[in-house]
């Protein structure tokens, strides 16, 4: 069965009564050259177990398990699961696990899966739930290998280097752990239905220790989202507004300790400076 076949894709899911969601976010690959890049570039084999999110009809899924040693593939939408049934009925090797994978336990579920494999993601995420997916998963830290498709203008934010105007918290907070990488776009004419968004595929490795050192991992993540609040505005009034407990000349004493000037904005800083921020500025909130 040709699954990127339109007219076989559309017999396919009307035997089934499947109706798109929007909601859900759901775009099936019709393009068979992208789910091949996409499985190629992850990087998996037999010593792999893939997790992937939102299967759909199981397009990536095949690719995944003809390298994988097993694929354990996320599906929501209940409608998809006989579809799912179907297309991956010669793959002994995936298996489909109904479920939110914003509520499972992702860690729990590769040790469950993949006893004695190495665990990697590789998706076509669902545009509505990337960024928390993307959280979830760089916290996770059994996932040496994270690669998905997103969309295009999230992809380049999350790869985006200080000083970038793509650049923000989340695109900080990512490279905290991981290593990022824009390997190639995928046009709208790929998917059925045609999305309004161009997609892109980014890989994500995980570092064998964070980007910089800090003692509060919580408080740095504060101090970042504080730096990019108000993103028209100074570091300084930025994160006078995030972080009103500091004070305002506290914080631009921080700031000109760190040897910044004074109207410097947070999406010009470093990951290394905004850790000497958080360093110096963490004990006067304790205090």
């Amino acid at each position: 069965m040709n699954l990127c076949d339109r007219e076989t894709l559309r017999a396919l899911l009307e035997r089934h009564g499947f109706y798109f969601s929007k909601s859900m976010g759901q775009n099936f690959l019709i393009d068979p050259e992208i789910p091949r890049r996409i499985a190629e570039a992850s990087g998996a084999d037999k010593s792999c177990g893939v997790l992937e999110i939102g299967p759909g009809v199981g397009v990536l899924t095949r690719e995944l398990a003809a390298r994988a040693g097993k694929v354990a593939a996320v599906e929501l939408d209940r409608s998809l699961l006989p579809v799912l049934a179907e297309t991956l009925a010669d793959c002994p090797n995936a298996e489909v696990v109904p479920g939110d994978a914003l509520r499972l336990d992702l860690g729990a579920l590769a040790a469950e899966k993949f006893q004695g494999l190495r665990p990697v993601v590789c998706a076509n995420l669902p545009y509505n739930i990337t960024t928390p997916v993307l959280t979830r998963l760089t916290e996770t830290p059994c996932f040496g290998e994270i690669t998905v498709m997103v969309q295009r203008e999230v992809a380049q934010r999350i790869c985006a280097a200080p000083g970038d105007p793509a650049c923000g918290a989340f695109s900080l907070m990512m490279q905290y752990r991981m290593e990022t990488e824009y390997l190639f776009d995928v046009p709208r004419e790929s998917f059925l239905p045609a999305p309004k968004v161009t997609s892109a595929v980014i890989r994500c490795v995980r570092r064998e220790q964070p980007a910089v050192t800090v003692s509060d991992q919580a408080f740095f993540f504060r101090i970042i989202r504080g730096a990019f609040l108000l993103r028209r505005k100074t570091l300084v009034n930025s994160l006078s507004a995030a972080l009103p407990e500091l004070g305002k000349d506290a914080v631009r004493d921080a700031v000109a300790a760190c040897n910044l000037p004074d109207g410097i904005r947070g999406e010009r800083l470093t990951l290394a400076e905004l850790a000497e921020l958080t360093r110096i500025l963490q004990p006067q909130l304790r205090g």
